[in-house]
């Protein structure tokens, strides 16, 4: 948790990994983890692999790491993920998540 005030190295926060169910898996043995810092903030991270997800409202910035973003059910382009990308998803939204090298983000959610 975080408090006004108070800071947090998202960069190296220890965040606890569990492998992903065997029905997100697409490729890989890809394990993820976050802590939350806020009821809305927390700090996410995905290891190599591919995985699929359902979102929930959020933006994020990439911090570490590589990947390709894909949507699968609309006609949106495939999003490069690199530290310091910016991306907004909409609560719904079905998507494979192709990481290349550890990715980790800082996510704001609602």
């Amino acid at each position: 948790m975080i408090f006004p005030g108070v800071g947090v190295d998202a960069a190296t926060l220890a965040i606890p990994l569990q492998p992903l169910p065997a029905d997100q898996v697409v490729t890989g043995t890809p394990s993820t983890g976050f802590v939350e810092l806020t009821d809305t903030i927390g700090v996410w991270e995905h290891t190599a692999g591919t995985s699929t997800d359902v979102e929930a409202d959020e933006v994020f910035v990439v911090l570490s790491g590589s990947a390709t973003l894909s949507f699968t059910d609309s006609t949106l382009a495939p999003v490069d993920l690199r530290a310091g990308s910016v991306v907004q998803l909409a609560e719904g939204m079905h998507t494979v998540w192709t990481v290349h090298e550890t990715l980790r983000k800082v996510y704001v959610a609602g």
